[in-house]
């Protein structure tokens, strides 16, 4: 069923997003993982307990999180399929649909590129700072275009190819646990001494989800642009993450630009390494990184409705 799913789950994202009056009204559904997590952390993660108690109550949350959801996710496609019958695949499709991010990520994008664009650098620095973890009250116009052109890179992964991905590979329950684990790695995923030792199996089970994915979106991204290979396969190894540098390191090579480098989270400053080289960002720069975003999307499009076509 996850085949024919895909393309039609694209299709309602690219239209819709995820509406500001649905969410105003219920939410999103990753809220929910929110609040188990959230529950699970205030719960388990005390600073009196050791580091292998709250890694090993770590671990029990992925599992009830991931276990739960890969539960939820299947009696509800089967559900789907008993009442549905043949005419299952829309109602598959819109459940899967609130799972991608093609048109939230664009949205969130795009304010930064008008407001360099109108000149306004503290207005982009705030709509920077929706999509980003790291300070940005004191970029100037080209770490400000970094930020979102490697937020737009990553992003494409985790928002976008990895979810995909595991719809095709494993229908409702893939694409939620994805996102369920994905939400986890996102809260408590961090190597601050606060969530170390509990978000450890949230970090790496979100490694393992995403290490074809990564890899995919990068040759997407590469594809799109026609060039950045030499510089990806170079220089995905220099980010922190084992995946999120292999999207990061294609855009650089596809944009001709250095992005990463040194960055202040908290006020203190972390040198980390620069990942491609040439010339500075700035909104023409972000621009051209748009179309080979909308480029990738839209190879993801042909790979879905190449299933749809198969199946």
């Amino acid at each position: 069923m996850a085949e024919p799913t895909a393309l039609p789950a694209l299709a309602l994202d690219a239209m819709f997003g995820w509406p500001a009056w649905l969410y105003a009204r219920i939410g999103h559904p990753v809220g929910v993982f929110a609040w188990v997590i959230g529950r699970c952390e205030t719960r388990w993660n005390r600073p009196g307990r050791s580091d292998a108690a709250r890694r090993a109550l770590g671990l029990v949350t992925v599992i009830l999180l991931a276990g739960g959801t890969a539960l939820a996710g299947f009696v509800l496609e089967a559900i789907i399929g008993r009442v549905a019958g043949a005419a299952a695949w829309p109602l598959v499709a819109v459940v899967a649909w609130p799972a991608l991010a093609q048109r939230s990520l664009n949205d969130h994008f795009l304010p930064v590129l008008t407001a360099l664009e109108h000149d306004d650098l503290a207005a982009a620095r705030q709509a920077v700072s929706m999509i980003v973890g790291r300070d940005t009250v004191a970029l100037d116009r080209a770490g400000v275009s970094r930020a979102a052109i490697e937020s737009l890179a990553e992003s494409f992964c985790d928002g976008i190819v990895a979810p995909l991905f595991w719809l095709l590979v494993a229908g409702l329950p893939g694409i939620w646990t994805y996102k369920a684990v994905n939400t986890a790695d996102s809260l408590i995923g961090h190597p601050e001494e606060a969530t170390r030792a509990f978000g450890w199996a949230a970090a790496r089970s979100d490694d393992v989800l995403n290490l074809l994915p990564a890899r995919l979106s990068a040759l997407l991204i590469c594809l799109a642009a026609g060039r950045g290979w030499r510089v990806c396969w170079r220089d995905h190894g220099k980010h922190a993450s084992p995946n999120a540098g292999w999207p990061e390191a294609a855009m650089a090579g596809a944009l001709r630009i250095g992005l990463a480098g040194p960055v202040s989270y908290d006020g203190h400053l972390q040198n980390k390494p620069w990942i491609g080289e040439g010339e500075p960002a700035g909104p023409v720069v972000m621009r051209r990184s748009r179309i080979i975003y909308l480029r990738a999307c839209g190879l993801l499009w042909l790979i879905a409705g190449a299933c749809a076509w198969r199946a």
